[in-house]
């Protein structure tokens, strides 16, 4: 398994063997692509899947700093906290591969906590509007998390 995150058309998409098994349209960072921490931009290049977090919990289970809160998204939820950068669902957290571009000192993009993740429905698809993550559908996402394995080659590009 492999996923090909193409920015311009903002679509991921899972193969296998060359086959395009899904496709699924996501949102990437609203101000564009970019490697260096602090930016806000989605890091370009070759990664990998280093971890696979929130299996077999509920649909909009709400993550902060990795972990279940313990909370469910609701839209009562998002009216008490409107400020909130949600985090739901499912995290597959990327590791970058390639030294000096996306792996180590101020590229890291583990360093930077960039994943895939869940986000609130309300949220739009198909254009940039995330902080450097890549967020996708929350069942999109969980199909997505249990069809790719760990380790599994994560390749951004424009």
């Amino acid at each position: 398994m492999q996923i090909t995150i193409n920015i311009a058309s903002q679509k991921l998409t899972l193969q296998h063997d060359g086959r395009t098994i899904r496709q699924y349209v996501i949102s990437s960072a609203l101000k564009g692509v970019g490697e260096q921490r602090g930016s806000e931009q989605t890091p370009r290049g070759r990664h990998i899947v280093r971890a696979k977090i929130g299996a077999n919990l509920p649909l909009n289970t709400v993550f902060k700093a990795r972990r279940p809160t313990g909370e469910i998204y609701s839209a009562e939820l998002a009216e008490h906290c409107p400020h909130r950068d949600w985090i739901l669902t499912r995290i597959l957290w990327l590791s970058g591969c390639e030294v000096g571009k996306n792996r180590g000192g101020h590229c890291d993009t583990m360093r930077r906590y960039i994943y895939i993740h869940g986000t609130p429905d309300s949220e739009p698809m198909g254009i940039p509007a995330s902080h450097g993550c890549i967020r996708m559908r929350n069942t999109d996402l969980a199909e997505l998390f249990t069809l790719t394995p760990l380790y599994a080659p994560v390749l951004i590009h424009e």
